[in-house]
């Protein structure tokens, strides 16, 4: 009995007609190709999102921008500080220097360098003078302001602060030469007095402004007397 193929692939024989089975199969080439990482990834992500974790596939995005430098952080330009100091020791019109910029751009850190300077320098083995000059030099610069205000000048609490701290630059310049000529009493005194002017006349040249007209002399005389306690705090006198 032979029945016949349907596809022509297969031979069908009777076992009890035939002594032999034979038959062949023609299987086709099988490729197999396993899917790449991405398409595994990409069905890893649609199913978690599908199933409402797709909060799991959120990465936080790097800061683009790159970290600045700590000056900058701290809102420290050198050169303008270096600027500053140069319009303080050298407070004649004639050379040149845009003065107004010690008042009409106020720091914090410069003045506070200075003024931890000359700390420094009048310290005697005494720590404590350290904090007594700061404090000296922001309720001064206080007195200063509220005084100038009341006279009717536009300057603000900041830019007092400022020009103060940075007027002790004459001083930090005088008192090394107070060292090698202390034994000469008048020489010592013209040096001191010499200072005090510089100081003072840096300081009044940036707060005093037209504004004041007559009333001059009510501010400049307090500036004068505030650096004259700095001195004093640092010679002892």
């Amino acid at each position: 009995m032979q029945f016949s193929p349907n596809n022509g692939d297969f031979t069908f024989v009777s076992s009890t007609e035939a002594q032999e089975l034979s038959g062949t199969i023609a299987a086709p080439d099988i490729q197999v190709t396993m899917g790449s990482d991405s398409g595994k990834d990409q069905y890893a992500t649609a199913f978690l999102r599908q199933r409402g974790y797709g909060w799991l596939l959120e990465v936080e995005e790097e800061d683009s921008e790159e970290s600045k430098p700590l000056l900058e952080e701290l809102d420290i330009d050198l050169k303008d500080i270096y600027y500053k100091i140069r319009c303080v020791l050298m407070p004649m019109p004639s050379l040149g220097y845009n003065r107004q910029v010690v008042r009409d751009n106020p720091d914090f850190w410069g003045p506070l360098a200075v003024v931890l300077l000359f700390s420094m320098i009048s310290i005697y083995g005494q720590f404590r003078v350290v904090s007594w000059i700061i404090t000296i030099w922001i309720f001064g610069s206080l007195t200063i302001f509220l005084l100038a205000r009341v006279l009717g000048g536009e300057v603000s609490y900041g830019q007092v602060l400022g020009v103060i701290g940075y007027s002790l630059l004459p001083l930090i310049v005088v008192a090394p030469l107070l060292v090698v000529i202390g034994r000469f009493q008048l020489i010592s005194t013209l040096t001191k007095l010499f200072g005090v002017f510089w100081a003072a006349y840096s300081a009044a040249s940036l707060l005093v402004g037209d504004e004041f007209k007559t009333k001059k002399p009510l501010l400049i005389y307090p500036i004068f007397l505030l650096y004259i306690y700095f001195l004093s705090l640092y010679t002892g006198v």
